[in-house]
């Protein structure tokens, strides 16, 4: 298994790297995930991530890149015109300087979300962001990698998912939901794409009479497991 990106790799110069992120793509798309499903989004996604889940759908974003000021990147998010932006990864927190474009775009006036894996510190994001912090199942091979004392920097609006590979992982996050009380906020249950059937969660959903929502990737029923879509 490679050895996790460092997102400083083939940096600038010090003197320039102040103003910059490094970026694996800039899109506008249709968001397929969180209670913002079906908006025209604009996804800034970073390059970067220190984790290593077994299904990962966008490794291709652990290494390349190049580097954007953010003013090239709130730019390239303009031209689009969507009123909804998502900062996504990899791990966009794995660059400190993420917390400023979260914070510049919300300043400009955009729905701003953030995809974090939960694993790194949220305590300074921006609170007019929705975060959605991704916990990850035994299945992901990440467990250990959760940090729960996130919970303490959650906002109403923000929401917690969990990608569930099979009955094991599903069986964890119900245990999860008991124990830190997670219906505090919205919690989404996601099937891995072409893992497990959506069927099959939805049902274990009514049968445990859980108050989560089932989460579907919409982006990928309509156009497949492709980059930028």
């Amino acid at each position: 298994m490679p050895a996790p990106a460092s997102p400083l790799e083939n940096a600038p110069p010090d003197n320039a790297r102040a103003g910059h992120l490094k970026i694996t793509e800039i899109f506008h798309s249709l968001q397929g995930e969180s209670d913002l499903s079906g908006w025209p989004t604009t996804f800034v996604r970073l390059t970067g991530c220190p984790l290593r889940c077994v299904w990962c759908d966008s490794e291709y974003a652990f290494h390349g890149g190049k580097w954007m000021s953010f003013e090239a990147i709130e730019a390239q998010v303009a031209a689009n015109g969507a009123r909804h932006v998502c900062v996504t990864g990899g791990e966009p927190l794995a660059q400190k300087r993420c917390i400023e474009l979260l914070a510049r775009l919300a300043d400009a006036g955009y729905v701003v979300s953030l995809e974090t894996s939960g694993a790194l510190d949220v305590s300074e994001v921006d609170d007019r962001v929705i975060k959605v912090l991704d916990f990850k199942a035994p299945g992901s091979g990440e467990q250990s990698r959760n940090r729960w004392e996130n919970l303490d920097h959650l906002q109403p609006h923000d929401q917690i998912k969990f990608v569930l590979a099979d009955r094991k992982d599903f069986d964890y996050a119900v245990g999860c939901l008991q124990e830190h009380d997670l219906t505090r906020w919205q919690v989404l249950f996601s099937p891995v794409w072409q893992v497990l059937e959506p069927a099959d969660l939805a049902r274990w959903i009514l049968e445990e009479g859980l108050p989560v929502r089932l989460q579907l990737q919409l982006h990928k029923y309509l156009w497949g497991d492709v980059p930028g879509r």
